[in-house]
């Protein structure tokens, strides 16, 4: 079963997702229904300044047209165009920018597109009814800005979503290294006193008993031990890289591991073909790389499968993919299998994939990633190295 940390995490994603999806969908509802009002009124006032052209027109000479001069004069915001009998040429126009309408090209452009956006025209008629002009407007800029409004936002919603959510995994993840670096520390500490012991009893146990094939691979995995101990005290800070040769060292760990784990597991290895590949290694934790994947490959698998251990040598790279016959990962964990306290096992914290993934490519600036799987048959993990 998987961590519930990673099903914790999925929610609190989805949660800020349904969140964002939510404030964007009410802003645009209500942006929406106030342009509408907005539009609606400004259909109003245009009716109003078209009313008060054509009282402007069809007035006495001698009339009051103070309150006329008052109503047209108070649009400052509707873009308008007012053409002649013909709907032709341009006579007189409000609101648009006057150093591009002097250009003719322009003029007629933006005539045609106030022809064609929709909103109704006003006639400017005489007495008898004969039309003198028509009045055509469009969008004041308040409108086109509130257009925009609701995308503006959830702009600015997401760039803060994402802000928090990264600065959430920064702390995160310091704290993590802040725990690992501790506790890899402890464990370093804790292991260096029974180990001195196991020596100490060994040696004792051979001088009594003599040298036997029981005390030789006893002290194999006492030094194995120690080699353990020392990779946990290397945690957390940067170690030397030397040249080694690497196919000397997955068959050193190969050859370690055969005798440790189920013997209907069997470990095939590709890697002689490929003559000598040195290349700037740390040998304990390069080591603790392939003895953690083959490691997972055999709690994959359980009781019965294979383990391919293959290279492919490049001029300027090397690739060592390591494939099981397990029960595979589904192609939405590819990414997941390396993080911190994730695992589908039962026991364990989830840690040897997520120190796997630090120790090649932070401390030996490679590559590490699940090439294939398949639910059922089997995973393929690559590993590519720089050879400088």
């Amino acid at each position: 079963m998987k961590d519930k940390k990673y099903t914790y995490d999925k929610k609190w994603k989805i949660v800020l997702l349904v969140f964002a999806a939510l404030i964007f969908t009410m802003s645009l509802i209500y942006t929406n229904n106030l342009m509408k009002d907005l539009r609606h009124e400004e259909y109003r006032r245009m009716e109003l300044w078209s009313h008060a052209m054509q009282s402007f027109i069809n007035s006495e000479p001698d009339a009051d047209i103070g309150f006329l001069f008052e109503v047209l004069e108070n649009n400052q915001t509707i873009p308008v165009i007012l053409v002649d009998a013909d709907n032709k040429s341009i006579i007189s126009y409000r609101n648009l920018d006057t150093v591009k309408m002097v250009k003719p090209e322009y003029a007629e452009q933006k005539l045609e597109e106030f022809r064609n956006n929709g909103k109704e025209s006003f006639s400017i008629t005489d007495p008898d009814g004969n039309v003198l002009n028509t009045i055509y407007y469009s969008d004041s800029l308040l409108l086109m800005k509130l257009q925009f409004y609701p995308y503006v936002q959830m702009i600015l919603i997401a760039i803060f979503i994402i802000m928090g959510y990264v600065v959430l995994n920064v702390s995160r993840k310091s704290e993590q290294n802040h725990v690992w670096l501790g506790m890899s520390k402890e464990t370093a500490h804790q292991l260096g006193t029974p180990i001195s012991s196991l020596m100490a009893w060994l040696e004792i146990m051979r001088e009594e008993h003599g040298e036997t094939e029981m005390f030789r691979e006893i002290e194999k995995d006492v030094k194995r031990l120690e080699k353990i101990a020392a990779r946990f005290s290397k945690i957390g800070s940067k170690p030397n890289l030397h040249e080694n040769e690497l196919t000397d060292c997955i068959r050193n760990t190969v050859t370690y591991l055969k005798t440790r784990i189920p013997s209907t597991v069997h470990i095939e290895t590709n890697i002689n073909d490929h003559g000598l590949i040195f290349l700037p290694l740390n040998v304990e934790l390069f080591e603790w790389v392939i003895e953690n994947l083959c490691k997972n490959a055999v709690d994959a698998i359980g009781t019965n499968g294979t383990i391919r251990i293959s290279l492919d040598d490049a001029e300027k790279h090397v690739g060592i993919e390591i494939s099981d016959t397990g029960k595979g990962i589904s192609k939405s964990d590819f990414k997941n299998v390396f993080k911190p306290g994730y695992t589908t096992k039962n026991r364990g914290w989830g840690l040897g994939l997520s120190l796997a993934k630090r120790i090649i490519e932070e401390y030996h600036g490679g590559k590490i990633y699940v090439k294939s799987s398949e639910i059922g048959k089997g995973t393929t993990f690559r590993i590519t190295l720089k050879k400088e």
